[in-house]
């Protein structure tokens, strides 16, 4: 079982800023597509950013020039800038991976990886 491990979330004031990172296991050979999404109490999860091999992105409009997504040198890492944080960007916050291909006593394929979730409070 393959499972991503994400830290950074906490307790901010609004117009603050957070930093997220999502780390998967060094068993992972590559990853096509990662991304965080996020979810807020009685509300379904919804996509916030995404980025590629190639570093093309995607952002949800609610947090476009507030957000930043990365990924390290070896694309196994993630990582997501907020700043000019609001309320309502309050919800747990999951990394996904996407198309992982794993290495370990032979070769495993996975369609979508999931952390388990960081929280992210934004007091007003």
């Amino acid at each position: 079982q393959v499972q991503l491990v994400e830290s950074g979330g906490g307790l901010v004031q609004a117009g603050g800023s957070l930093r997220l990172s999502c780390a998967a296991p060094g068993s992972v050979f590559s990853i096509n597509t990662m991304g965080w999404y996020r979810q807020a109490p009685g509300m379904q999860r919804e996509l916030v950013a995404a980025i590629t091999t190639g570093g093309s992105t995607d952002y949800a409009d609610s947090v476009q020039g507030r957000f930043t997504i990365s990924r390290d040198g070896a694309g196994n890492t993630a990582y997501l800038q907020m700043n000019s944080l609001k309320p309502e960007d309050t919800a747990v916050y999951y990394c996904n991976a996407h198309e992982v291909v794993v290495r370990g006593g032979g070769w495993s394929t996975y369609l979508d990886v999931w952390g388990q979730g960081t929280p992210v409070t934004v007091s007003s």
